[in-house]
């Protein structure tokens, strides 16, 4: 499963959605688009946002931190990460 995550060092949103991933086992790439404008414009390019965490699972912009643990509330996060695999 491809879960890309375009994130900042200091960032408490990004700290917060890798440690949701990290807690359910999910490895994912993480992307650090500080100091790179390169990376940060094609995150904005592909994400339409200026703001990390950006967030894919496969092919599904997730969107941020909030929107993850939203999925997450839900019940929904699992069943999308299954199927990415």
């Amino acid at each position: 499963m491809a879960v890309v995550i375009y994130s900042s060092d200091y960032c408490p949103y990004c700290m917060r959605a890798k440690q949701l991933l990290t807690n359910k086992g999910v490895a994912f790439t993480e992307m650090r688009v500080d100091g790179n404008s390169a990376l940060r414009a094609e995150m904005t390019r592909k994400a339409g946002r200026t703001s990390v965490p950006q967030i894919w699972i496969g092919e599904t912009h997730v969107g941020g931190s909030d929107e993850l643990h939203a999925l997450e509330r839900a019940g929904k996060l699992d069943a999308l990460l299954k199927a990415s695999e």
